[in-house]
């Protein structure tokens, strides 16, 4: 009775969020172990058996080892809703498959990895990223990334973390940014904020900032 006279009391957003989390812990208490390693497995299969990344195939898998939560969450929805990559089976297949207790589920496991970074970076590239990464290019309107992404690339909540994101992912996503993602500002939140900064940026640019991103460590 006590619990329900609390939840009486609380304001009716707070009231939303506790609804929720308490609606997706007891959705995660019914899916079995077997079924969240399958899962995680599935995940493995291309991203890593760390979830590092892999950049030998026809086109480079993220690191999502140490990524925030919320944005690995938010992300695995993004697929889902067509809202990254509508052509790619990701989109079409595998998101669609997993439920919000699932989601929070992958994103705790890959989130509390915390391999070394594959690198792979030109060297002569990373002290020039390290300084846009920094100080970013005001002479393009371009602000320092570290006043989101954090001074270690760490990101924060939605915000993704950067460090140790492969030098070839991140070059392509930059790069390709508005073809991409970023189209819908009433739902893509961050990443359609990142589109004005990302269509800024010069190849020479951009390439010098995932170098230096490459590197990094938590």
């Amino acid at each position: 009775m006590k619990y329900f006279a609390h939840l009486l009391l609380m304001s009716p957003a707070v009231l939303w969020i506790v609804l929720c989390t308490t609606s997706i812990a007891a959705g995660a208490n019914t899916i079995s172990e077997h079924a969240l390693q399958a899962k995680i497995q599935y995940c493995q299969d291309c991203h890593g058996p760390s979830g590092e990344g892999t950049s030998g195939g026809y086109l480079p898998i993220p690191r999502i080892a140490g990524q925030t939560p919320q944005y690995i969450e938010r992300q695995l929805l993004a697929f889902a809703d067509s809202m990254r990559d509508k052509d790619s089976s990701m989109g079409i297949t595998s998101a669609h498959t997993v439920s919000p207790a699932m989601r929070a589920l992958l994103a705790a496991h890959f989130s509390g990895l915390d391999p070394p970074p594959i690198g792979r970076g030109p060297r002569d590239l990373v002290t020039t990223g390290r300084a846009i990464y920094q100080e970013g290019v005001p002479a393009a309107n371009v602000p320092a990334c570290s006043g989101c992404h954090g001074p270690e690339a760490n990101g924060r909540r939605e915000i993704p973390r950067l460090a140790g994101q492969l030098n070839s992912y991140a070059k392509i996503e930059l790069a390709e940014w508005s073809k991409k993602r970023g189209q819908n500002p009433l739902v893509e939140g961050p990443a359609a904020a990142m589109k004005p900064i990302a269509d800024s940026l010069s190849r020479a640019q951009i390439a010098a900032i995932a170098a230096y991103l490459s590197y990094l460590k938590k």
